[in-house]
């Protein structure tokens, strides 16, 4: 792969099932936003459809809507050699995706997901296998490095990815933290956070990695991420809307651009790719958020994180039909 590689996306690769299901129930404690999704204990519970995508999982997700948005992109990742593994590398094919970095682990199958889509909002159960994570030697030179979800021993494999960044000093880093990360906390990622150009979190992905028990403004937030070392704070907020700290410690806000949504999967994966790719093209801040809008908007209107990802086309149509929602700075 040339140099010219505009985005490197590094971390697990899964194939996701989604199951779309009617009978069940939320419960939410008074006043918090923790809520279980309850279905009937030893019933059978009637499913409404089923989804499979072979190829998922954020580096996936982002490597995609890279390419959709017309740049090049990267992804290194390990898959089982299964069949389940080859479905997945041959379905990235089709997105012109350099799939050279991807390694095919022979006593590990390839991680599963199943997702239960209930009312629009969906429960997720990981199943991920160990892996021995090695950093590739001969990883070409790029503008960004999207670094996002591994599991459990990848600790070798992140200092290795710093020294790549080292080494490479015009390569900017986008961290966008899976679960074994964040459990890491601020402090255990504290290398990381300090070589991050842009972190992209949500709302209770800050607070676990600031090891918060209380709820605190967003504003808070994004100033005490930004002490940790990023040059920008992305904050998505789900239907609330999303937030981000740019270098001069300005806070952006931007609504979400509105309809109604068939499946949430891949919304945040959506806006970090829209919004790092802006950047790529030279956009400003809240035109960034625009775009990551605009993606995350049309993927959450289909089922699955990769079937609504936009192309430089279809953006063009979205960012025209919510012209009149722009960021706006907060004080």
């Amino acid at each position: 792969m040339p140099p010219s590689a505009k985005i490197i996306a590094i971390g697990d690769s899964t194939k996701d099932v989604f199951i779309t299901i009617k009978e069940a129930k939320v419960s939410c404690v008074l006043h918090t936003d923790a809520c279980t999704l309850c279905l009937n204990y030893a019933d059978k519970i009637p499913v409404e459809s089923v989804t499979q995508i072979d190829a998922a999982g954020n580096a996936a997700n982002a490597a995609v809507g890279t390419c959709r948005l017309g740049h090049e992109s990267v992804l290194v990742s390990i898959v089982g050699d299964d069949h389940e593994g080859h479905d997945l590398y041959t379905a990235l094919q089709c997105e012109d995706i350099d799939r050279s970095f991807i390694i095919f682990d022979k006593k590990h199958g390839t991680n599963h997901s199943t997702i239960l889509n209930y009312q629009g909002e969906r429960t997720i159960l990981m199943y991920y296998q160990t892996r021995n994570y090695v950093f590739p030697k001969n990883l070409p030179a790029a503008a960004w490095v999207y670094y996002t979800s591994l599991g459990e021993g990848h600790l070798k494999f992140e200092r290795e990815l710093l020294g790549y960044l080292k080494k490479h000093s015009k390569t900017q880093l986008l961290f966008n933290p899976g679960t074994h990360q964040l459990r890491r906390g601020a402090r255990g990622l504290a290398s990381v956070l300090k070589q991050t150009h842009t972190l992209v979190i949500n709302t209770q992905e800050a607070e676990l990695l600031l090891e918060e028990t209380e709820t605190h403004p967003i504003p808070s937030l994004l100033a005490r991420l930004q002490r940790k070392g990023p040059r920008l704070v992305v904050i998505t907020d789900g239907e609330k809307g999303s937030w981000v700290r740019d270098e001069q410690g300005t806070n952006w806000f931007l609504p979400i651009f509105p309809g109604e949504a068939k499946e949430r999967t891949g919304a945040g994966d959506a806006y970090a790719t829209g919004f790092v790719n802006a950047l790529i093209d030279g956009k400003d801040i809240p035109e960034a958020m625009r775009w990551g809008n605009a993606n995350s908007w049309n993927v959450v209107r289909h089922i699955g994180p990769q079937a609504g990802l936009l192309t430089k086309e279809t953006l063009g149509q979205v960012l025209k039909k919510f012209k009149t929602i722009e960021a706006k700075r907060v004080a």
